[in-house]
C-alpha cells in the first residue's frame, strides 16, 4: 500500500508539473506574428513575397502586418501552406512511461530532442516527398492565433489539474476540423504521398517501439551519459539522431544515412563512403545523406557577423533547418525575414497520440503559427542540417556552401570547413562503431565535451 501511495504521489506530481508547464509555455501560441510586406520571406530555400492588393486598404499601424489580418495578394497562402506542412513535434503528456524514470511527459526538458526530431523529419520529407510537397489539408487547420484558442488552453489545463486532484479523467485537446478523408485523393500519386506523410510522422510517435520517438532517442542518449529529464545540447542531439538512423532497420530507411561533422569539419571522403555503402552494387552512389554540423556562432553571445551566413544556409532548398534557440530553450529554425529568424516552437504540451492506430489524427503534428525571433537573441550553440540525395548533390552542396563560408568569414577561419580526405588522414580516430558499443570511446569523449557546450572557437 505504501508503494502504491508513493506511485500515486509521483503521478500527481507529474500531472502538476505537466499542467504548470502547459500554462507556462502554451501562451507562446496566442500572440500574433507580424511580417513585413516590403521584404521577402525565405523558408527552407523557398522565397515568398507578401503584397497588398490595394496600397490604400488596411495598412497596418506598424511597419509589418499580421498575415491573417491583411487583404493580401501574391503567394501568402502558398507560404502558409508550405509552413504548416512542415512536421511539428512538441512536448507531449500521458505517453508510455520512459524506462528507468517516472516521466510520462517531456514538458520542461525535452525541447532540444523535439527540435532535433523536427530537423530529421524535414530531411525525411525531402527524401521521400521532395521539397515541393505540401499537405493538402494544411490550410484547413484552425488558426491558433485567436482568443478562442487561448480560452480553450486555459480551460483545458485548469480542468486537467482539477481532474488530477479529484481523480477524474483529463479533458483532451478539442479536435481540429479538417476536410473529410472520403474521396480526397485525386490520383495514386497523392495517395502515395499521404501514405509517406503518415509513415514519417508515425516514426516520431511517443512510444518505445517507434524508430525516432522520444523513448528511443533517450535510450541512445544514455550512451553519452544523458537520461530523461536532463538538458540535451544541439550537438549531442546531432549524434543521437545519427545513431537512431544508423540503427533503424526499416526497409524504407536503408537508402538514407546521417553524417555528423567532427570539430567543425566535414570530411568529404567520409561522407561519400557513407553514401556509397549502397544496397545496389550496380548503383554505388544512390544513398542519401543528412549532414549535421554542430557549430558555435560566437562566445557568450551570438556574433552578428554570422547572420548573413545563417540566412544563406536557410536560403538553400536542401537545408533541413537549424537546431538552436534561446539559452536553455530550443527552437527549430526554418527561415527568416530581414534580420529575424522564423521558427517552430516545441514548448507547447499536447496530448499523447497513438500513432499505431490506423488513420490517427494528423493535425497536432502541424503548426499553424509561424513565430519570429531576432537573430541577436539566438543562442550561439546550434546544429545546422542539410540533405543531399546522392554524391553529386553532396559535391555541389559542398562547393556552394564553401563559397558562402568564404564570403561570410571576415577572419582567417570560417565557421566550419569541408576538407578532402578521411578524418583518419588527419590523425582523428575512426567513427566506426560495432553493435556492442553504439558510441566509440572517441565519440563518448566528444559527446561529453559537447554536452557542456564547449566548442572549438575559430
Amino acid at each position: 500500500m505504501e508503494a502504491t501511495g508513493t506511485d500515486d504521489v509521483d503521478k500527481l506530481k507529474t500531472k502538476f508539473i505537466s499542467a504548470w508547464n502547459n500554462m507556462k509555455y502554451s501562451w507562446v501560441l496566442k500572440t500574433k506574428t507580424y511580417f513585413s510586406r516590403n521584404s521577402p520571406v525565405l523558408l527552407l530555400g523557398k522565397c515568398y513575397h507578401f503584397k497588398y492588393e490595394d496600397e490604400n486598404e488596411m495598412l497596418p499601424a506598424r511597419s509589418g502586418g499580421a498575415i491573417e489580418d491583411c487583404v493580401i495578394s501574391g503567394n501568402v497562402e502558398e507560404f502558409r501552406k508550405d509552413f504548416i506542412s512542415r512536421i511539428w513535434l512538441t512536448y507531449r503528456e500521458e505517453f508510455p512511461q520512459i524506462e528507468g524514470s517516472t516521466f510520462t511527459t517531456d514538458c520542461g526538458w525535452g525541447c532540444t530532442l523535439r527540435t532535433g526530431q523536427m530537423l530529421l523529419a524535414q530531411g525525411l520529407i525531402l527524401h521521400f516527398l521532395g521539397r515541393a510537397w505540401t499537405w493538402p489539408d494544411a490550410l484547413n487547420i484552425e488558426n491558433s492565433d485567436s482568443e478562442s484558442w487561448t480560452s480553450h488552453t486555459v480551460k483545458k489545463f485548469t480542468a486537467s489539474f482539477e481532474g488530477s486532484l479529484s481523480g477524474e479523467s483529463e479533458l483532451k485537446t478539442p479536435s481540429i476540423s479538417l476536410k473529410k478523408m472520403v474521396g480526397r485523393y485525386s490520383d495514386d500519386h497523392e495517395m502515395r504521398d499521404e501514405i509517406y506523410h503518415r509513415k514519417i510522422i508515425s516514426w516520431f510517435g511517443d512510444s518505445p517501439l517507434t524508430l525516432f520517438g522520444l523513448h528511443r532517442l533517450i535510450d541512445y542518449g544514455k550512451k553519452s551519459g544523458k537520461k530523461a529529464g536532463d538538458w540535451y545540447g544541439p550537438a549531442v542531439v546531432a549524434h543521437i539522431l545519427r545513431k537512431a538512423v544508423e540503427e533503424a532497420r526499416h526497409p524504407d530507411l536503408q537508402g538514407i544515412t546521417v553524417y555528423v561533422a567532427q570539430d567543425c569539419t566535414v570530411y568529404n571522403s567520409d561522407v561519400i563512403d557513407k553514401q556509397c555503402a549502397s544496397m545496389a552494387s550496380d548503383n554505388p552512389d544512390n544513398k542519401a545523406v543528412i549532414i549535421l554540423v554542430p557549430v558555435r556562432l560566437g562566445g557568450e553571445r551570438t556574433n552578428v557577423d554570422y547572420l548573413e551566413f545563417v540566412k544563406g544556409i536557410l536560403s538553400l532548398e536542401y537545408c533541413v533547418g537549424i537546431i538552436g534557440g534561446k539559452p536553455k530553450q530550443s527552437y527549430y529554425f526554418a527561415g527568416f525575414q530581414d534580420d529575424s529568424l522564423i521558427y517552430m516552437d516545441p514548448h507547447y504540451c499536447q496530448s499523447f497520440v497513438d500513432v499505431s492506430v490506423k488513420d490517427f489524427p494528423l493535425e497536432t503534428f502541424h503548426c499553424p503559427s509561424p513565430k519570429k525571433m531576432s537573430f541577436r537573441k539566438m543562442d550561439p550553440s546550434c546544429t545546422i542540417g542539410f540533405y543531399c540525395r546522392n554524391v553529386q548533390d553532396f559535391e555541389r552542396a559542398s562547393e556552394e556552401i564553401t563559397k558562402m563560408l568564404k564570403v561570410s568569414s571576415k577572419e582567417k577561419y570560417p565557421l566550419f570547413t569541408f576538407v578532402n580526405g578521411h578524418s583518419r588522414d588527419y590523425d582523428f580516430a575512426s567513427t566506426t562503431t560495432n553493435e556492442e558499443d553504439l558510441f566509440s570511446e572517441d565519440e563518448k569523449k566528444r559527446l561529453k565535451r559537447f554536452s557542456t557546450e564547449e566548442f572549438v572557437l575559430l
